[in-house]
């Protein structure tokens, strides 16, 4: 208690000596939010220079931002270092502003918000960025740290949001409609009083008299009902001075024991709401039901909320303070709410640590709502969407049909489920005029063109002249990454290659994965040689640089990892090399030739290139899988004693094809025969291709989904919607499997969209 003490009074004194100022507060906000603004414009140095010579909580969030930035787009371990320290000091700053707020009566008295909801907000924000880096970082005790910050993070952002939700419901119910009135606004922001305001916390209507509660009290109350105990300071608000990050209770853990064999359960105990739990039968790895029936139910803080939907030019947001807060608050709650919501079923053990639930509508709507603004919240917010919009929804299968719904102002406009194509197009031209300078919107750009199948308009958008180079290597290398895939998608094996080997150069994530698939457009490139009677040199020359970059890939495995493991993909590269060695020692044949069915199709499946080609491209992957089993490509000898599992693999592959091609009988025929129908025991162990029965199942639903629309009536449609269910139900309780996360990304969405579809067939009925 006394060392907690002593703590936190000196963090409050080194966080920020100056006073709070009512009139540099909104000042300081546009200024930090002006120089911040550069990051969008792919000018990082503008904004470090604009944020310099700030000492406020806001300049030093925008310092944090900057590096954070930096962090994430190239995870070079000293820049992500240096984003830890910069957050840490922006967290305690903002922690020391928000209690001084609190005792100030001079400062900011919003309409909507707590006082010192802004500084609460700085906190989160950095919380929330600080949570990324940790769970990014190589360490398992930072990546702990971070899900108990995003924990903190989740639970400050649900308080700011609830003030709004009151504040709506408030107005509503005076003026009987969602829109405020103006009047009222305009009236409560000139008072400068000290009592509760209407809308805010406190705000006692049946006598007038309790005075308005702080808002990190309010959230000390939130997360004693709704999360496990954790340490706070006397504001409710877990702080750095204060919380268990910074104590020493927090040890780095050892994470390399190679005499010491691994254990597939957890043999300690955890406290929840003061119960204690034994986890000893629960797996780390396997998230049957069985393995989670005895966990905590997971909560939301919040239900029925009613979003604050008005645009930036309304009166409701005429102080700089409120425009700061409302964007901000929009932008994390609703990027949270979305990624919790998208954990796959192989990490929903994660959400034990976090404690709440996501919501993907609501979190969508929100980052909706925040990129109206013209700040670097908004651009931040859209470039989530687009992100979402574009990588997840775009891996995804099972989504939505598009369907249009009425603003508040009884505008029409698509829905934020599935695939808003309009609403996309008009919020990256939005973006690429407010921020002309900016290649991330570019990379964007190249993603839609690719998103409706133009894999060629794509690739040129990357090569259309010098100009398209950014000043950041780590967004040139994430164009590079993008341009290597739609060159993999569309088939241009050589262009493929020498893209992902300048990724090699440009970023230092995956440098096994980079090689691996520059490798297997050689193999291709060998195949089609000797189909096409190419020249024995030609043939030779693709074998000899397939070979080199394959074994070269295993020795850049295991060099990053994530949450103290290696990437999935490195392990997945590091498993096919020694099975084509085996097979190549085995059969007593060269490695090129001991390489099964087209590994470059298999990597297309699992970044879902299917759904980005067009037809005449579908086919061209449909010729290129025949290699394995038609007399007339490849060896027949060699593919009569293929085992099963390599036997599944050109199943699923050649499945997803003609799913795509809308061949849908043909496509569960071959899973049914060739998948479903065979032992799982036959499909995994060894160096055998695990992931092939889990997928087939998902296939299968994916097929039902999309025929759900053929029959006449709906009772027919609700039958294939059921089959569906059943489908990804058993995808997603299938036991751990190699890639098992990345193919969890789309069974998690497809889980969403059924529930969505029965919550809203609920509703018509």
């Amino acid at each position: 208690m006394l060392r907690g003490w002593l703590r936190d009074k000196k963090g409050e004194l080194n966080a920020s000596t100056h006073s709070l100022d009512a009139l540099a507060e909104p000042q300081d906000i546009e200024a930090s939010m002006r120089a911040a603004n550069h990051i969008m414009n792919d000018d990082l140095q503008a904004a470090e220079d604009g944020l310099a010579n700030g000492t406020s909580s806001f300049h030093k969030m925008g310092k944090g931002m900057v590096a954070f930035l930096r962090a994430t787009l190239g995870f070079e371990p000293e820049i992500m270092r240096e984003a830890s320290e910069r957050l840490a000091d922006a967290e305690t700053t903002a922690s020391a502003d928000h209690r001084k707020a609190q005792r100030d009566p001079q400062v900011h008295r919003s309409a909507i918000y707590p006082v010192g909801s802004e500084f609460a907000l700085c906190n989160a924000q950095a919380q929330l960025m600080g949570a990324v880096v940790g769970v990014l970082n190589e360490s398992l005790t930072e990546s702990i740290r971070g899900f108990y910050k995003l924990r903190k993070a989740f639970v400050t952002l649900d308080a700011i949001l609830a003030s709004e939700d009151k504040y709506v419901r408030g107005h509503s119910r005076q003026t009987g409609s969602a829109r405020h009135s103006l009047d009222s606004v305009r009236s409560t922001r000139s008072t400068r009083s000290t009592k509760a305001v209407a809308g805010g916390f406190g705000d006692d209507r049946a006598g007038g008299k309790k005075q308005e509660k702080p808002l990190l009290d309010v959230v000390r109350q939130n997360e004693a009902q709704a999360a496990a105990k954790s340490t706070t300071n006397g504001n409710g608000l877990p702080m750095p001075e204060d919380d268990d990050d910074n104590d020493d209770e927090f040890y780095d853990v050892d994470e390399s024991h190679e005499d010491t064999p691994k254990t597939d359960t957890y043999a300690g105990l955890i406290e929840i709401d003061g119960v204690i739990k034994d986890l000893a039968k629960n797996s780390l790895d396997d998230d049957s039901t069985s393995n989670t029936q005895d966990l905590p139910p997971l909560k939301s803080l919040s239900s029925d909320h009613q979003i604050l939907d008005h645009d930036p030019d309304s009166d409701v947001f005429s102080n700089p303070i409120d425009v700061f807060i409302h964007s901000g608050a929009n932008l994390c709650f609703g990027l949270l709410l979305l990624m919790i919501s998208m954990i796959p079923p192989a990490f929903n053990r994660l959400l034990f640590i976090i404690g709440f639930h996501g919501d993907r509508d609501r979190g969508l709507r929100l980052l909706w709502q925040a990129s109206k603004f013209h700040n670097v919240n908004g651009a931040m917010a859209g470039l989530v969407l687009l992100g979402y919009y574009h990588q997840v929804v775009g891996f995804a299968d099972v989504l939505p049909e598009p369907s249009i719904i009425r603003t508040s102002d009884n505008e029409a406009q698509q829905d934020v489920q599935g695939y808003p194509k309009d609403r996309c197009e008009a919020l990256l031209q939005d973006m690429r005029t407010r921020h002309p300078k900016s290649h991330l919107w570019l990379l964007e750009q190249a993603r839609l063109e690719a998103m409706n199948r133009r894999l060629s308009t794509a690739i040129s958008l990357f090569e259309s002249s010098p100009t398209t180079k950014s000043p950041l290597k780590q967004v040139e290398a994430l164009n590079m990454f993008e341009k290597s895939l739609s060159a993999m998608y569309i088939h241009n094996y050589a262009l493929c290659s020498e893209s992902f080997l300048n990724c090699v150069k440009l970023n230092n994530w995956s440098h096994a994965l980079y090689y691996y698939i520059a490798g297997v457009a050689h193999v291709e490139s060998y195949r089609h040689c000797k189909l096409s009677g190419a020249s024995a040199k030609e043939s030779k020359r693709h074998a000899e640089k397939a070979t080199e970059y394959l074994h070269q890939a295993p020795k850049h495995a295991g060099k990053k990892k994530f949450m103290a493991r290696q990437l999935p993909f490195d392990v997945f590269v590091v498993r096919k090399i020694q099975k084509w060695d085996a097979r190549a020692k085995e059969w007593n044949v060269p490695f090129i030739d001991a390489i099964g069915v087209s590994p470059l199709e298999e990597m297309i499946f699992f970044w879902n290139g299917y759904r980005r080609m067009d037809e005449s491209q579908l086919h061209t992957s449909l010729d290129n899988l025949k290699w394995s089993d038609d007399p007339n490509r490849g060896n027949k000898t060699l593919w009569a004693k293929e085992e099963a599992d390599e036997k599944a693999v050109l199943a699923v592959l050649r499945a997803v094809t003609l799913r795509n091609l809308q061949r849908w009988d043909e496509a569960a025929g071959i899973l049914q025969e060739n998948v479903l129908a065979i032992p799982n025991s036959e499909l995994k162990g060894g160096l055998k291709d695990d992931w092939t029965a889990p997928c087939a199942r998902y296939e299968m639903g994916v097929a039902a989904w999309l025929r759900r629309k053929e029959g006449p009536g709906a009772k027919e449609e609700v039958e294939w919607v059921r089959e569906c269910e059943g489908w990804v139900e058993k995808a997603a309780k299938w036991e751990s499997y190699e890639l098992d996360a990345r193919v969890g990304l789309k069974v998690a969405t497809a889980q969403d969209t059924l529930k969505k579809y029965w919550e809203g067939r609920k509703q018509r009925l």
